[in-house]
C-alpha cells in the first residue's frame, strides 16, 4: 500500500511539474493576450461596463494560474518573462479599478493615426481598433482600398459606442480630448483629398465618418460644462501603478524629489556651460530648407561616425537608414515648437534621442527569442527603457565627446533635460490633483529655459494631456534615465571587481538585447540579481 502511495505521489509530482514548466507560461501568455482584446460589438471592440464586469472571473482565473506556476527550475530570463506577464495583468487590473480610459478619457476612442510612434506602441491608452494610415503607400492596391474602406465604415460604430461608455466626470481629460477629434476631422479630410475621385464608395464612407466625428465633437462640447471632477489618479494610486505595473521603485513623493533634482542640475549645468562659452559666437539657426538639409546631413554623418569610432555601439546596417527616415524638415522660425527650435540650431541633441529608431529597427529585424518580449508590452510598460535610454544618451553621448567641436550644442542638451524635468513635475502635480492640466502646463513653461516652451501651445497641451492620460509617462524620461544610470554603475562595478574594463559598446549590446522591458528587469538579466523593486 505504501509503495502504491509513493508511486502515485511521484506520478502526481511529475504531472504538476509538467504543468508548471516554461511552456505553460508561454501558453498562458497567449491566452492572456487573447483575453485582453475585448470581443467585438457591431464590428468594433466592446468597451461596455457589462463586458468588463463579466470578464472579471476569467481574468482572476488567468491571474491565479499565473501565480500557481512553479518557477523553481526557471532560468533568470524565464523568471523575467513571468514578471512581464504579471506586470501586464496588474496593468489590466489598474485600468479596471482606477484609470478606466473607456469611461473617463474621450481620446481613448481616437481611431485614425497618421504617424508611426517612436516607441514600440502608441503612447497612452489606445483602443484595439486603430487605423494606422501611415502604413499605407499610395497608390493603394485594390485590397488596401477595400481594407481601408471597411475600417472607415466602422468609425461611426466606434463613436456611437463611445457616447454610451463615456460616463466619467474627469474634466481636464474630457475637454482636452475634444482636440483629438478636431484633429481626427482634419486627418479624415486630408485622407479624402488623397483619395480624390478615384473611389466614390470610399469617399462616401469617409463622409459618414466625418459626419459622425463632427457629431461626436458637438456631443463632447455640449457635455463639457457638466464635467467637474478631477482627472488625476491621486498619489497612492500613482505610486501603486509605478511599482506594480511599470516596476519602478519610486513613490509619488520620491519622483517629485528626483525631478526637482534633475531640474536643478539641468539649470545649473546650463548656466555653467553658458559662462564657459561666453566668449564663443552665438549659435545661428538654419534659416532656409537648404541650410537645414546641410546641417542635418552633417549631423547624421557625425553621429554615426562618433558611435563607431568611439566604440559606443555595434553599428548595424539598419541603423543609419532608420535615422535618415526621421531627419525632420525645415520649419519657418515663427512656427517652431520647442524641439524645432533646438533642432534648427543643431539637430544632434534630438538625433541622439532618435536612438528610438535604432531600437525599433532591432525590434523589426531581430525579433526577440522570447515571444513574451517580441512585441510591444501593454500599457506602455516599456516606457522606462524606451524613453529612459533615448533621454539618457543625449547626456551620455555628450559626456563621451559628441560636442567636442561644438561646445554651445551642450547648452541644448541641458535645455532639453530641463524641459523634460519641468513637464514631468507638472504632470506629477496634476496626477495628485494639486493642479489642473493648465496649471501643470504653466510649470512646464516656466521652468523650460530661454522661453522655448512659450511659442507653440499645441505641443504643450499635447504633452500634458498625454501625461494625464498615461500615469508615469511624463516622468519616465527622467526616472528611466536615472535607473539606467544606476544600472551602468552596477554593471561597471561588477566589471571592475572581475578585473575587466567597462566598455559602453558591450553594455549597450546587453541592454538592447534584453528587449523593450522595464529597466528593473533588464538589470536583473544583466546582473543576475533580482532588484528590490521587482516583487
Amino acid at each position: 500500500m505504501r509503495g502504491w502511495i509513493l508511486s502515485f505521489s511521484l506520478l502526481l509530482s511529475q504531472m504538476l511539474n509538467a504543468q508548471n514548466n516554461y511552456q505553460d507560461l508561454i501558453d498562458l501568455f497567449f491566452q492572456w493576450r487573447d483575453f485582453e482584446k475585448p470581443p467585438m460589438l457591431n464590428g468594433v471592440p466592446n468597451y461596455t461596463s457589462t463586458h468588463f464586469d463579466h470578464s472579471q472571473k476569467e481574468f482572476k482565473d488567468l491571474r491565479n494560474r499565473l501565480d500557481a506556476i512553479d518557477t523553481t527550475d526557471f532560468s533568470t530570463k524565464q523568471k523575467i518573462d513571468l514578471q512581464i506577464v504579471k506586470a501586464e495583468m496588474n496593468g489590466y487590473d489598474f485600468n479596471y479599478r482606477v484609470l478606466r480610459p473607456w469611461e473617463r478619457d474621450p481620446a481613448f476612442y481616437q481611431t485614425v493615426w497618421m504617424y508611426e510612434s517612436d516607441v514600440p506602441a502608441h503612447e497612452g491608452p489606445t483602443n484595439h481598433f486603430t487605423i494606422e494610415f501611415w502604413t499605407y503607400i499610395f497608390p493603394l492596391s485594390v485590397d488596401q482600398e477595400a481594407e481601408l474602406q471597411s475600417q472607415f465604415d466602422l468609425i461611426p460604430f466606434m463613436l456611437d459606442q463611445a457616447k454610451e461608455n463615456l460616463t466619467g466626470n474627469a474634466r481636464d481629460l474630457w475637454i482636452a480630448g475634444i482636440e483629438n477629434f478636431k484633429q481626427q476631422d482634419i486627418n479624415l479630410r486630408h485622407i479624402k483629398e488623397l483619395i480624390g475621385n478615384n473611389n466614390l464608395e470610399m469617399i462616401s464612407s469617409l463622409d459618414r465618418a466625418l459626419a459622425t466625428n463632427q457629431e461626436f465633437i458637438f456631443w463632447l462640447e455640449d457635455l463639457a460644462p457638466s464635467k467637474k471632477g478631477p482627472s488625476g489618479i491621486g498619489k497612492e494610486n500613482y505610486t501603486w501603478y509605478q511599482k506594480n505595473v511599470h516596476l519602478l521603485p519610486f513613490t509619488w513623493e520620491e519622483e517629485v524629489g528626483l525631478l526637482k533634482r534633475e531640474l536643478d542640475r539641468a539649470w545649473s549645468s546650463l548656466k555653467l556651460e553658458e559662462q564657459r562659452n561666453r566668449k564663443l559666437p552665438d549659435m545661428v539657426a538654419a534659416s532656409s530648407p537648404e541650410e537645414f538639409a546641410e546641417l542635418s546631413e552633417k549631423s547624421v554623418n557625425h553621429l554615426m561616425e562618433f558611435l563607431k569610432n568611439k566604440d559606443i555601439m555595434y553599428i548595424k546596417s539598419n541603423m543609419e537608414p532608420a535615422l535618415r527616415k526621421h531627419m525632420g524638415k525645415f520649419v519657418a522660425e515663427n512656427d517652431r515648437n520647442f524641439f524645432h527650435i533646438g533642432m534648427h540650431f543643431d539637430p544632434l541633441p534630438l538625433y541622439s534621442h532618435f536612438y528610438h529608431w535604432f531600437d525599433l529597427a532591432q525590434v523589426r529585424d531581430e525579433p526577440h527569442i522570447s515571444p513574451i518580449r517580441r512585441g510591444p508590452l501593454l500599457y506602455n510598460i516599456f516606457d522606462s527603457k524606451s524613453e529612459g535610454i533615448a533621454t539618457g544618451v543625449e547626456e551620455l553621448f555628450m559626456h563621451m565627446g559628441l560636442y567636442d567641436n561644438s561646445p554651445r550644442s551642450r547648452e541644448i542638451v541641458w535645455i532639453m533635460l530641463a524641459q523634460r524635468a519641468a513637464r514631468g513635475l507638472g504632470s506629477l502635480y496634476a496626477h495628485a490633483n494639486q493642479m489642473t492640466m493648465e496649471e501643470a502646463g504653466k510649470v512646464h513653461v516656466k521652468w523650460t529655459p530661454r522661453g522655448w516652451m512659450k511659442r507653440e501651445p499645441h505641443l504643450l497641451k499635447f504633452e500634458q494631456h498625454l501625461y494625464l492620460r498615461q500615469p508615469g509617462y511624463g516622468t519616465c524620461y527622467i526616472t528611466g534615465k536615472y535607473v539606467i544610470e544606476g544600472l551602468i554603475t552596477k554593471y561597471a562595478k561588477a566589471q571592475e571587481d572581475q578585473g575587466r574594463p567597462f566598455t559602453m559598446k558591450e553594455f549597450m549590446k546587453l541592454f538592447n538585447d534584453a528587449g523593450n522591458i522595464p529597466v528593473s528587469l533588464v538589470e536583473w538579466e544583466i546582473t543576475g540579481t533580482k532588484p528590490e523593486s521587482v516583487n
